[in-house]
């Protein structure tokens, strides 16, 4: 049918098609100018309007004709021709509820957000800025739970962080983080603690993003009801060895059938060393020609060298021929029929089980050796924690054992004008450590002999 004019009715609508040969066809109203339905070679049909602006052509859809009655269509015909009458194009009004349109249809899913979703966002996009434990510290108090412990039948426990994820980010309001607080200051009040200010910082970063900006405020962690359930945890009193306690202590670490986790637990209580730092220790890392050790420091971002004590220079030797000693003729055939290679690891503490083939965590073993022991509970930061605290035996000077634990210079002085070398700092840790051999009553050469049969256990 060709473009033409018609008075139009349902009947006639129903019975217009587009023409065989063409794309589109159109009818027009004769009541209304400007008024047509348009009909596709697939079978629409809708209605359009048709006017000239500044001499321009306008088309505008109105809607398909099978939605809009004929009375409603003329009746949008009609404002659409007024909006052209005062020189305004309708294609910009819609263009604008188009606009409004998506911009609620945005802002309804941005309030649909979960903490978890932004929580994700969040850590992938300031990993770069953190340093490995810290990054770590946001996975472990997010995590789900539910897995099995190492030498345990029991599942590991759900982070604090991870019973926040279900809440839209919206919806988490002052009230419930405080609630949430309250639920943990009792029992775990310094991973609580730790919680409420990575949380913090957290809704800090949202609400300066544009996708997350609004929809949490900053006074959600600054009522007076979240401040006064965050628990207030001050030094943690008891978590250390006490200088009656170190001839126990090394006596049971020492006879530990692991010998790279006997050596560790040492290592830890001589240098003063995070255990994360080393853990991390490669034997790169490790001068035995010159006698100093280059770790992985949380404050410096250019690490830090320390001295090699003269024990610790005898343990890290022993584990340095125990990695060499290459496993059984048995194993070899397991790691070959696997596709695998056997070759000495580039950890000092090294180990078969572990997924990136370094010591993951001892602190059972460090449990099993205080149980033979007799002595009180003690973790392995509080080996860190011991070592500061018996330097004071030797007088040691604070800055000094500060430096070998990689603190954070407190003073003016320390900041900008102590600069110690590491023979200075040798003279004082070889004192500290043939202090706590002497109370330990262990003599230097007098090493205990490899235990092969428990080394082989270390092999895959």
């Amino acid at each position: 049918m060709p473009n033409s004019k018609i008075n139009f009715t349902v009947a006639k609508i129903a019975s217009f098609s587009c023409a065989a040969d063409k794309k589109q066809s159109f009818i027009w109203d004769t009541s209304v100018p400007g008024l047509g339905v348009r009909a596709t070679s697939a079978g629409a049909k809708s209605f359009i309007f048709q006017a000239k602006l500044h001499g321009d052509t306008v088309r505008v859809t109105i809607g398909s004709t099978g939605a809009w009655p004929i009375d409603k269509a003329k009746e949008e015909a009609r404002r659409l021709q007024r909006l052209i009458d005062e020189g305004k194009d309708p294609r910009s009004e819609q263009a604008e509820k188009r606009a409004a349109y998506e911009t609620q249809k945005k802002e309804a899913r941005r309030k649909e957000i979960t903490f978890g979703e932004a929580w994700d966002d969040y850590v992938a996009n300031r990993r770069h800025r953190w340093s490995e434990r810290h990054y770590q510290d946001h996975l472990v108090l997010a995590k789900a739970g539910g897995e099995p412990k190492w030498r345990s039948k029991q599942l590991s426990q759900s982070g604090l962080l991870h019973e926040l994820r279900a809440y839209r980010l919206c919806e988490l309001d002052s009230a419930k983080l405080a609630e949430w607080l309250k639920r943990h200051n009792v029992d775990r009040p310094t991973v609580a603690a730790r919680a409420y200010r990575l949380v913090r910082a957290f809704i800090r970063w949202a609400d300066e993003m544009p996708e997350y900006e609004g929809l949490i405020s900053q006074k959600t962690y600054q009522t007076r009801a979240v401040k006064d359930a965050v628990p207030r945890t001050g030094a943690k009193l008891g978590d250390v060895l006490q200088r009656e306690q170190l001839r126990a202590w090394f006596t049971a670490v020492k006879n530990l059938s692991n010998p790279v986790v006997s050596t560790y637990l040492q290592g830890l209580l001589i240098t003063g060393a995070r255990r994360e730092e080393l853990a991390g220790l490669k034997w790169q890392d490790v001068d035995f020609q010159w006698r100093s050790l280059s770790i992985a420091d949380k404050v410096e971002k250019d690490g830090r060298t320390i001295p090699l004590t003269p024990y610790l220079h005898q343990l890290l030797l022993q584990l340095k021929d125990l990695n060499a000693i290459p496993p059984s003729a048995r194993q070899l055939k397991i790691m070959q029929a696997r596709g695998e290679e056997w070759a000495p690891s580039d950890w000092v503490f090294f180990s078969a089980t572990s997924v990136d083939g370094k010591i993951a965590d001892a602190t059972w073993s460090h449990k099993k050796a205080l149980t033979h022991a007799g002595l009180p509970h003690l973790t392995l930061h509080g080996l860190r924690r011991s070592f500061g605290t018996l330097c004071e035996w030797i007088e040691m000077p604070s800055g000094i054992s500060a430096q070998i634990m990689g603190h954070k210079p407190s003073a003016l002085v320390e900041k900008h004008y102590r600069r110690r070398p590491l023979d200075l700092l040798r003279s004082w840790h070889d004192k500290i450590e043939q202090w706590l051999l002497t109370e330990a009553k262990i003599e230097q050469s007098a090493l205990p002999a490899v235990n092969q049969h428990s080394y082989t256990e270390l092999r895959p």
